[in-house]
């Protein structure tokens, strides 16, 4: 059941439809996901389970630290070519995002579109309700003229149903390299998703992370501060905040590891010691040797022609792509296989 909620302003329409709760707020499946990772060789966590409450604001505040090039290089590329990013309709496209978070970098998006067209109809799409309430009122602030509905849901299983109320153009919009996160057959598969939905007049907007040297790239997963450490020990605490478990968070380090071979970083939860957890919800106790590691998440990096691939495999092609000087990370605008 989707529980809307709307709120007016003098010149706005804003609507909030909640699909069933935060991320992982079906503790059954919570238990299960967690039972099976913990049982399999090598152990995981899935990586969607990161983003409750506390995991979304520790990955905004990882947004902003300066090992973490990511944001700011993509926002520079929004800056300097959001123009061009929503330019091509004759009437003004739908912005749907997914996993749109805080929507900072968004507003270059939205502004160039409401300078473009004069109005914008904008749809995000996250599991965490702070952050599209959050980011509603801050965007309303700004831009009273926009129209926002946001979805608080996975965009896995939302995105079609906003497509399906949709009447006219759309951009859909995938930033943060969020794409990175899923393996390649699981963003195949995501990207044919994307493109499913799409029509001849819409374009989906990828910000993917390019391949680099190590350094660089283990720094930006393992800053100074701590703060990725934080992020990464948070998904133990979910665990034992909403399963009952007695993960010690002190007895695990995190750790990054840039995996050439593979062109991805991996991140780890180490043991550093022998250690026996019990999960009672996922009625499991789980043995850990000293050094034994839990892979918590994978952050693919991508090159010109893999990028090429994977947009052939979903049935979509380049139409434009924008990169920094330094080649550290690239925007590209797809459209379906064979459309003007």
């Amino acid at each position: 059941m989707s529980l809307q909620t709307p709120r007016c302003t003098a010149a706005t329409h804003v609507t909030i439809i909640q699909r069933g709760g935060e991320t992982g707020s079906d503790p059954g499946a919570f238990a299960s996901a967690v039972r099976q990772g913990l049982l399999a060789n090598p152990k995981t966590l899935p990586w969607p389970y990161f983003y409750d409450e506390e995991g979304s604001r520790l990955f905004e505040l990882i947004c902003q630290l300066p090992e973490y090039y990511l944001t700011r290089t993509e926002d520079a590329l929004l800056k300097a070519h959001a123009d061009a990013m929503v330019a091509g309709w004759e009437r003004p496209p739908a912005l749907v995002e997914l996993g749109s978070g805080s929507a900072i970098k968004t507003q270059r998006l939205i502004e160039a579109a409401l300078r473009r067209y004069g109005s914008v109809h904008y749809l995000p799409i996250d599991v965490s309700s702070t952050f599209i309430e959050e980011s509603a009122e801050s965007l309303l602030r700004v831009y009273p003229d926009l129209r926002i509905t946001g979805h608080v849901a996975d965009y896995r299983t939302e995105l079609g149903r906003v497509a399906e109320r949709l009447t006219g153009p759309k951009l859909v919009i995938f930033l943060g390299s969020s794409l990175g996160n899923y393996e390649p057959r699981e963003a195949s598969a995501l990207l044919r998703q994307v493109a499913w939905v799409m029509g001849p007049s819409d374009r989906l907007l990828l910000g993917t992370d390019l391949d680099k040297d190590r350094a660089v790239l283990e720094a930006a997963y393992d800053d100074a501060q701590g703060v990725t450490a934080r992020f990464n020990l948070n998904l133990l605490a979910r665990v034992n905040r909403e399963l009952g478990a007695d993960f010690d968070l002190d007895a695990f380090a995190h750790q990054a590891r840039y995996c050439a071979d593979l062109e991805r970083v991996e991140m780890h939860l180490v043991s550093l010691m022998d250690q026996t957890v019990t999960i009672p919800a996922s009625r499991l106790t789980a043995t850990f040797s000293d050094g034994e590691s839990i892979h918590t998440e994978n952050s693919y990096k991508y090159t010109s022609a893999r990028l090429k691939d994977l947009a052939a495999r979903a049935g979509l092609e380049e139409e434009h792509a924008w990169t920094d000087d330094q080649g550290l990370f690239r925007l590209q605008r797809w459209k379906l296989k064979g459309t003007h």
